[in-house]
């Protein structure tokens, strides 16, 4: 059993949505809701790298929909904020190539319902998913993560609603934030650091007042008690960023885009990925079940982790870490879990208990998960805290 560790310094980072890995990881998804539109039976692994002046789009994917990649890419890159190709990318002028062809028919076999070894729809590939969750912060997610996450998600929300104001800031930046811990919770944050593109003119200081009314904003007062260390741009310039300064790939961010280091991470990534990809929505299940386990307050902290195998449909082990805060027993947890009346975690169980095939329907688009956390946002269904009385009734 895991114990937590009570008084320590932890530290996770955050990128925006014009990093240039988040840039391909958003029109990745969007590639996906746009097949998904038009046929939610698609299967779509796609995989997006940029540098200075170009997209590469690549991957397998089986569609009935018609999809204009080349707007698709263009429309994504335009909403980000790249549109001055003086900084050497923009929507209008970079060079997009399509490289995709159709999901391999042995991989499709294991994965479509009565079409493999097995009756049931299998897993989309092998390997294990974590989903965490902890009573921390109101979100049920870390600190750390959450508040980096919030910082440059308003810097980009101001960039965006107020452009006369703001106009020295680029797309890209990245931030990190390092929170105090004392007897197991966060009591104030240490530090922040936030590297942000800007133009030739920003004015000298603007960013550091900027970063300062920001984190004012978004991080409860409580945790901003004591002196916090400011490290803003510290190399003293980022005028150079995006994919010109960078070169970005589809699911380089995948600490970014969970638990921000905290819990454990089976490796795989999510965007671009259609939910027969366990990588994906095993993931998003373990969160689930984490998140409304610890929402029953049945433990302060939990960890899920699901192993599963190409083609086969129940995962092959289930478990359940609550790092010694459990109020039940881990056994019980993982009893309830496996026996699949409250949580079905085989992979069409997953696709119809968080509606993954019709994100439209649920108010929501994958496009949405690709920047800012996949985790601790609403209005993704598996942030919903609905089997809480069904947990505590199976416990008595």
């Amino acid at each position: 059993m895991s114990k937590i560790r009570t008084n320590h310094v932890f530290t996770s980072e955050s990128v925006s949505e014009g990093h240039p890995d988040k840039v391909c990881d958003q029109i990745s998804d969007a590639v996906l809701d746009a097949c998904l539109n038009e046929d939610p039976e698609s299967r779509v692994a796609c995989e997006t790298l940029t540098t200075t002046d170009l997209v590469v789009i690549s991957g397998e994917i089986t569609t009935r929909a018609t999809v204009n990649f080349d707007r698709v890419a263009r429309n994504t890159i335009r909403d980000i904020g790249y549109t001055d190709n003086a900084i050497g990318f923009s929507a209008t002028d970079c060079k997009v190539f399509i490289c995709i062809h159709r999901q391999s028919g042995d991989i499709s076999q294991g994965v479509t319902e009565g079409a493999g070894a097995f009756r049931e729809q299998g897993a989309g590939d092998q390997g294990m998913m974590f989903g965490y969750a902890s009573d921390e912060t109101p979100e049920l997610m870390p600190a750390p993560i959450l508040y980096a996450h919030k910082i440059v998600e308003q810097l980009a929300r101001l960039r965006k609603d107020d452009p006369d104001t703001y106009d020295f800031l680029r797309p890209d930046a990245k931030s990190q934030v390092s929170v105090e811990y004392s007897a197991g919770r966060p009591v104030r944050i240490r530090s922040v650091v936030v590297s942000h593109q800007h133009t030739e003119s920003m004015p000298d200081g603007a960013l550091g007042s900027l970063v300062r009314d920001v984190v004012a904003d978004v991080i409860p007062a409580e945790l901003r008690k004591g002196e916090i260390e400011f490290f803003i741009n510290p190399t003293g310039r980022f005028v150079i960023g995006g994919p010109h300064g960078d070169t970005g790939l589809t699911g380089r961010k995948i600490i970014v885009d969970t638990y921000g280091g905290v819990g454990s991470h089976g490796g795989g990534a999510f965007s671009g990925k259609d939910a027969s990809k366990v990588d994906r929505s095993a993931a998003y299940m373990c969160r689930y079940i984490a998140k409304n386990i610890v929402a029953a307050e049945l433990a302060e902290k939990c960890e899920i982790q699901a192993a599963y195998a190409i083609g086969v449909a129940k995962p092959l082990s289930v478990n359940v870490d609550t790092y010694g805060t459990g109020k039940v027993g881990e056994d019980d947890l993982q009893r309830i879990i496996e026996a699949g009346e409250i949580f079905d975690m085989t992979p069409k169980g997953i696709i119809d208990a968080l509606d993954l095939k019709n994100p439209r329907r649920g108010g929501w688009r994958y496009r949405n998960t690709a920047a800012y956390g996949h985790f601790g946002r609403q209005p993704f269904p598996w942030e919903k805290t609905d089997r809480v009385d069904d947990l505590r009734q199976a416990l008595g």
